[in-house]
Parts: C-alpha cells; sequence; structure tokens
C-alpha cells in the first residue's frame, strides 16, 4: 500500500514509486516531497493517462531527503540514470554517432573513430553524422598532423619488422613505429592536433605560418613547402566549419521539436565561433511533461557524464528549464567557471537558434514515420501473444533461453530480454554449465534456468533491510519465459518453476525452429500464430538474439581455450606471464613468430623460460 500523505516531509528531494516486485518505475524530484508526491492520488479522471497509468502499476512509493534542489536534480538524473524506470522519459534512439577520438592514454596516441561507451584517457571529438565525415577530415589532417592510426596490433607488427607502412611514405604518419620521429616531437603533433579539433584553429595557423617563415628565411625551401602544403590542407578543413559567431562564442545550441509522444532533440557545438560538430537523439514522452520539465531531461541526457568536448561558456535553450537554477549552478560546478542557460531572442544567436529547431523538426517528421509502424506493431505483437499463449497479462518483459556447444565441450547458456518488445541488452546474461558432463542439452537447460530463478526467489525473499537500493541481476521475474526446442526443454522448464513454486506466477513457452511451432503447459499441439504474425516475428526475433548471444559466448571461451592451450604446460609461464607475453607479441600469431632473441629481448621473462617457450612453440 501506498504510504499516507501525512509521513511525508516538506523539504526538498527525490522521490520513487515500485512496482509489486519491488522495481522502480518512476524517479522524480520536488522543492515540497509532501506536495508532489500528495498530487498523484488526486481522482484518476483527473490526471493525464500515462500519470494514472503509472499510479495504478505502483505498490509503494519512497523518497530521499536533500538539502537544496541542486542535490535533489542530481539525484535524479543519477537514479534514473541507474533505474532506467519505464514511466520516466527516455532515450529511444539506439545509435551512437562516430567520434574522432585521440588515444591519450597509450605511449603513441593515435587517431581513430570511436562509438559506444567512452574510455578514460581518450579525448573525444565530434560527434559526427557519419564515419566518412571523420575519414575525410582526418585525410586532409594528417598531412599536417602525421599522427598514427593503425591499430596496437598493426603497430607491434611493423615495430617487430623495423620497417613502416604506406602512410609514412606518403607523408600521413611520422614513423614512430620505426623511430623515425621523437617523443616530443611527436608529442608536438598530437598537441597541436587536439588544440585544432577543440576549435584552437588561428593559435595553430599562426605556429605553422611562423615556422614556415623562419625556414624560409634560413632558406630551407623545401621544409617550408611541405609546412604550406600542411596550411593548405588545414584551410580545406576550415572551409567544411560553419562561422556562425566571434571567436570568443563558445556554446552548445539546442533545438526542440515534440510532439504528444516524442521529442527530437538536435545540438550544434560551437567552440570559437565555429560549428565543429552536432549530436542528435530522441526522447520517448511516456511521461506526462510540460516543454520546462522535458527540457530538465535534455541536459540529462548531454550532460549527466562530461561531454567530449566540455561544458561551454553558454547553453542557448527554445525556453527556460523548470530548474534552470540548479541547472546553471551544476554546470557552473563542473566547468568551474559560470554556465549561462538563454533563450536567444534577437540577432545572429536567434537565427542560430532557429535553424538548428528546423533540423529538430525535420528530424521528428521522420521519426514520428518510422515510430508510428515500430510502435503499432509492438503492440500488436504483445497482445497477439497474451491472446493466443493464454497469458494473464499482456508480456512486457519476455525472456528467452538458449545454449551453445561442441560436442559437449565450452558449454555455455544464454538469457535476453526483451521490455515492452525491444531488446534491453543491459538485463542479457551469459552463464557457464557448470553441472553438466558431456551433451545433454535438457541438464544444461535445467541447470540455467534453476540458477536465474533461484536467485529471483533469494532476492524476492530477502528481507526489505537487507536489499539495499540496488536491485540484483535477476530481481524481477519474466511475464514470458521462453526456450528455445520442443517439447523436451518446454517440459524441463515447468519443472524448474514448478520446483520453486512460480508455476502461478511465470507463464512458460518453447519455440520450435524446424517448423516454426510454439508450445505451452497444457496443450498436445503447437499453438498456432500466423506465418506472417507479429507476434510469431517477435518470438523469432527474441529466439534468434539468444542463439547469437550464447554462439557469440561459446566461440569466445573457445578461442580462448584454444589460444591459450597452445602455451600450456610451460614451467614458470603462469596466468599472469602469458597475458603479457600474447600482449606484448601482438598475440599468438606474434608469438608463435617471435625467434628465440625476440623472446629473449623481454626482460621481464626469465632466459630459461623464453628458451621453453621458444621450444614448445617449434615442437
Amino acid at each position: 500500500m501506498l504510504r499516507p500523505a501525512g509521513t511525508i516531509p516538506d523539504t526538498p528531494g527525490s522521490y520513487q514509486f515500485r512496482d509489486a516486485s519491488g522495481r522502480v518505475i518512476y524517479v522524480g524530484k520536488a522543492l515540497n516531497l509532501r506536495s508532489r508526491i500528495s498530487s498523484y492520488f488526486a481522482d484518476p479522471q483527473t490526471l493525464h493517462p500515462r500519470t494514472a497509468n503509472m499510479v495504478a502499476a505502483a505498490h509503494k512509493v519512497e523518497w530521499i531527503e536533500v538539502r537544496n534542489e541542486v542535490e535533489a536534480l542530481l539525484l535524479e538524473f543519477s537514479l534514473i540514470k541507474e533505474h532506467r524506470p519505464r514511466f520516466n522519459i527516455r532515450l529511444q534512439d539506439d545509435k551512437s554517432f562516430p567520434f574522432l577520438a585521440i588515444t591519450m592514454d597509450e605511449e603513441w596516441p593515435r587517431a581513430t573513430v570511436l562509438r559506444g561507451k567512452r574510455r578514460r584517457g581518450v579525448k573525444y571529438f565530434g560527434p559526427y553524422v557519419h564515419p566518412g565525415a571523420i575519414r575525410d577530415t582526418l585525410e586532409h589532417l594528417l598531412r599536417t598532423f602525421p599522427v598514427r592510426t593503425c591499430s596496437n596490433n598493426k603497430f607491434k607488427e611493423h615495430q617487430r619488422l623495423n620497417r613502416p607502412c604506406l602512410l609514412f611514405h606518403i607523408e600521413k604518419c611520422s614513423g614512430p613505429c620505426v623511430g623515425e620521429v621523437t617523443k616530443d616531437d611527436y608529442s608536438l603533433h598530437v598537441q597541436r592536433l587536439t588544440k585544432f579539433l577543440n576549435g584552437d584553429n588561428q593559435e595553430v595557423v599562426d605556429l605553422l605560418e611562423k615556422e614556415m617563415l623562419e625556414l624560409s628565411d634560413r632558406q630551407e625551401f623545401e621544409r617550408a613547402a611541405k609546412i604550406r602544403d600542411r596550411l593548405t590542407a588545414i584551410s580545406h578543413v576550415l572551409e567544411k566549419q560553419l562561422m556562425v559567431g566571434d571567436v570568443n562564442d563558445d556554446m552548445d545550441v539546442v533545438g526542440v521539436a515534440e510532439d504528444e509522444f516524442t521529442a527530437s532533440v538536435q545540438v550544434f557545438f560551437v567552440r570559437r565561433g565555429r560549428v565543429i560538430g552536432r549530436n542528435g537523439f530522441s526522447l520517448d514522452k511516456v511521461e506526462d511533461v510540460t516543454t520546462a520539465r522535458l527540457l530538465d531531461r535534455i541536459f540529462e541526457t548531454m550532460y549527466s557524464e562530461e561531454p567530449a568536448l566540455g561544458i561551454p561558456k553558454t547553453v542557448l535553450v527554445p525556453s527556460e528549464p523548470e530548474s534552470s537554477s540548479a541547472i546553471e549552478s551544476w554546470l557552473s560546478e563542473a566547468r568551474g567557471t559560470a554556465v549561462h542557460v538563454r533563450v536567444p531572442l534577437r540577432g545572429d544567436k536567434r537565427e542560430l537558434h532557429a535553424t538548428v529547431t528546423h533540423n529538430a523538426q525535420q528530424e521528428l517528421k521522420r521519426h514520428s514515420m518510422r515510430r508510428a509502424t515500430d510502435h503499432d506493431s509492438r503492440t500488436r505483437a504483445l497482445t497477439e501473444l497474451q491472446v493466443a499463449l493464454r497469458l494473464p497479462q499482456v508480456p512486457l518483459r519476455i525472456e528467452c533461453y538458449d545454449m551453445a556447444h561442441l560436442h559437449g565441450t565450452d558449454y555455455v547458456g544464454s538469457m535476453v530480454v526483451l521490455e515492452d518488445g525491444l531488446p534491453s541488452k543491459k538485463e542479457y546474461r551469459r552463464f557457464k554449465i557448470k553441472d553438466v558432463p558431456g551433451n545433454d542439452d535438457y541438464a544444461a537447460m535445467r541447470e540455467v534456468l534453476t540458477r536465474r530463478l533461484t536467485a529471483y526467489v533469494k532476492e524476492r525473499d530477502m528481507p526489505v533491510s537487507e536489499r539495499g537500493t540496488t536491485p540484483g541481476k535477476f530481481a524481477y521475474p519474466p511475464q514470458l519465459l521462453l526456450v528455445d526446442g520442443g517439447k523436451g526443454q518446454l517440459s524441463v522448464a515447468i519443472d524448474v518453476v514448478r520446483s520453486l513454486g512460480l508455476a502461478d506466477q511465470i507463464p512458460v513457452a518453447s519455440l520450435a525452429k524446424q517448423f516454426e511451432q510454439v508450445f505451452i503447459p497444457g496443450f498436445d499441439g503447437p499453438i498456432v500464430l500466423g506465418r506472417s504474425s507479429d507476434a510469431l516475428f517477435m518470438l523469432q526475433v527474441i529466439r534468434d538474439e539468444a542463439h547469437r548471444f550464447a554462439n557469440t559466448f561459446h566461440r569466445k571461451l573457445r578461442g580462448k581455450r584454444m589460444k591459450e592451450g597452445s602455451l600450456d604446460g610451460i614451467s614458470g609461464l603462469g596466468e599472469t606471464r602469458r597475458k603479457r607475453l600474447l600482449k606484448d607479441l601482438g598475440g599468438m600469431p606474434g608469438v608463435k613468430s617471435a625467434s628465440l632473441e625476440q623472446l629473449r629481448e623481454l626482460k621481464w621473462l626469465p632466459e630459461s623460460i623464453a628458451i621453453a617457450v621458444f621450444e614448445h612453440l617449434r615442437r
């Protein structure tokens, strides 16, 4: 039961609604917790339908008190990121834009294209709409700042051969792999490249022009001509960067277009008066929000992790965020100097903001067309599954299990999850089979399902005081448990849920690949789903994803075992030395092709072990 309003404090804080399984389904913040939380318990007919659905699904509400609005904002951001509640606005696009990255954490930093989660020790620039745009930019910049772009394995291979690659010969790499450049000179190339990409264009141009003139005065015309060519390459890049202000302008320009269900966001990154990158994403409006509160969520998405280009002095927005003063305080503290959130009213900045907003409007139109098709088909599929499989509720969480092995070796299992009809990769799990000798898919399936559901029961029955704030890996039960296979695999699943007392809580089904037949408990024959139905397509998607995930894990384990097996049985070569040997020589091919002298040159490897490795591999 939800707690009565009289017990709620009237202080700032964050509140969380939980469902009957203890899962956080909504996170909010308030300057006055009592006032905000009490507003949810009005007549349901007066609430927005999405809010009413959330309150109906909630089993209890909890809160955390803080000292001020800034702390409430940061706590809300943190809890949303941790729990990803289904009734909060969420990032809908699963794509990640490519960045031009420089790996500052390596001995010889390299320029490369990276997507996805950011790594420490790497500087990111962009994002770019297409990887081709990065490669085109690098094509010009490498003639001016010849840093390496090769992989670490390629670098070590040329280092071992003492022979540079083609990029060195066409003057797009300074050849650090063969000692053609000193550490100091290479660091200067990297430093200038990062300055240029950060928008410090004029400083880099001035330095190069000064070097060119000095070389010309000393009549070193060939070297001066090379710098002239570098300046020409820089001018090609600068021509592609739109100038939208003076050199002191350092800002992010946020354009928003929204309808009832979706908000499309476009961001232009302006540094030193030039647009040096852009980004775009969409937010699914699963909660009823004003534009002001929506902007709070947009700031969370943009700045909850330190952005690649840093936090600018100014952020231009279409209207004031709900927590404008708290956001400015938060960003100012993160930047170290004052940050201003402004609505442009006139002049060049107003025109620039209108351009960014127009981009957001066009993207919203394209996104809405895609979304309408996707959302309708997912809704149809989930409704069809509920009816066809006699499920007590719409299966908003579906889990599918599959096994993989090779003649009984490297036996693994996979669990993949669909939430609201979409893959939830953070919920995927992998299992190493521990107690199944030989080839027995039924026993392997039994072990995986037992381990997963036992963990759920254990956490479910744990006293609230011992659970902690973060749910366990298996905290939530599926609303449909699907196994890859026929009646045999289904029987295993039925036995497991019955043995754990979950038969009335977790529906099970199996999907046989041969004829795409679906089996459920209590029916001798298969359930007939139309060959072109959305429901069957959804089951096929999750089954194929479980198969892919299991096989990927199996190949990884098998490859690791085979790779490391080549170095088994060498006295003195333990796990730590083996990993370092593979790393230093560029993997197993490098170890196998290494001469005895190369092995002896590894100062950390005793000579006796170097000889043993060489002789073992030759045998």
